[in-house]
């Protein structure tokens, strides 16, 4: 029994579970990803303090590429392409100023850690599990700096501020749920917070959008960065409804921190797989502000964000598709293929 044991664990140490694969696949696409975008952002950076976090976030990735080559080496796993020096132009002229360098690390830094530290339980392999904590603990001290340097540039704008109760109490009357008639309630704290958070995320999802759909020479590809940008318009203007009904302020737009350029930095490629990818990402930050909800009109609002966003995913993936740009990820065998062979 004991030597069975024994002969479970080294198998389970050398060999990788649906679940490693499927987030070390994600995660090393991802981090290509933002090798070549941050490698852009470099070239073109001129705030000393705004380039040593892009420098850093740089690192980060190409460690994070070079640690899960050597896992899917050892367990002779092919190595994913994701995207190459062939999707980046680094001597393109510059698409995004230096603030906006830091609002993107933010809103893609969110966007790792929702893959980060939702693999750790999931990790059977102890050495995958430290690599994704480590991952994570990496993630979250690089948000940190990235915080420190907008608080310090006066680029961080402040949450709203609502007053500290005077007692506990608790609610006594089902009109709490109340959205679209009848005694509507203040927002409480946790909707407050969703809903800043998901327009921080979207004025950058713009900016992105924006200049994205100047430089993309693909004309489906540049009519499906329109519509994401259309799409995410909305989401502001709904969530900031939400805010300035209780006069609480909301962020502001990065719009102007894109520059005029049509010179296209990225491939059309990166750019289409860039918006599926944060997109997806909107899901789970929709569902959860959803899960934190307590008013039925927000509730209302979200599954209708939740809409949009699954049919973007689907419409981005289909040009993909047809493009050939869409890796396959690692997937179960198909038994009844197999059956018919």
């Amino acid at each position: 029994m004991k030597q069975n044991k024994t002969t479970n664990l080294k198998k389970m140490n050398e060999t990788l579970s649906s679940t490693e694969m499927g987030k070390l696949w994600v995660a090393y696409e991802g981090n290509t990803m933002a090798r070549c975008v941050l490698s852009y952002f470099l070239n073109h950076v001129e705030d000393k303090d705004i380039k040593q976090v892009v420098q850093k976030a740089l690192k980060l990735s190409k460690t994070l590429l070079v640690e899960i080559k050597e896992i899917f080496t050892q367990a002779n796993f092919p190595l994913p392409v994701g995207l190459t020096d062939n999707d980046v132009n680094l001597d393109a002229p510059r698409l995004f100023s230096d603030e906006f360098y830091l609002h993107y690390l933010k809103y893609t830094s969110k966007a790792g850690m929702s893959i980060y530290s939702i693999a750790i339980p999931i990790m059977i392999r102890k050495d995958i599990r430290e690599f994704f904590i480590k991952t994570s603990q990496a993630t979250v001290e690089l948000i940190s700096d990235v915080n420190d340097v907008m608080m310090q540039k006066g680029f961080l704008p402040l949450p709203p501020s609502i007053p500290i109760p005077d007692q506990i109490d608790y609610v006594k009357k089902q009109n709490y749920l109340n959205g679209f008639f009848g005694n509507v309630r203040s927002l409480h704290a946790l909707e407050i917070a969703h809903l800043y958070d998901n327009i921080e995320n979207n004025v950058t999802s713009k900016a992105l959008l924006i200049g994205f759909s100047q430089v993309a020479k693909d004309e489906q590809v540049k009519k499906f960065l329109l519509r994401g940008k259309e799409i995410t318009n909305k989401h502001i203007e709904y969530c900031t409804q939400q805010l300035h009904k209780d006069n609480l302020p909301s962020p502001s737009l990065l719009d102007d921190l894109v520059s005029t350029t049509t010179s296209a930095p990225f491939s059309d490629k990166l750019m289409t797989l860039h918006k599926i990818d944060m997109f997806s990402m909107k899901v789970r930050s929709y569902a959860n502000a959803i899960s934190l909800n307590g008013r039925r009109d927000i509730s209302g609002m979200y599954a209708k964000f939740l809409m949009d966003t699954a049919l973007f995913v689907e419409d981005g993936g289909n040009i993909t598709i047809n493009k050939a740009w869409m890796e396959q990820p690692p997937k179960a065998a198909d038994r009844n293929n197999l059956a018919k062979e």
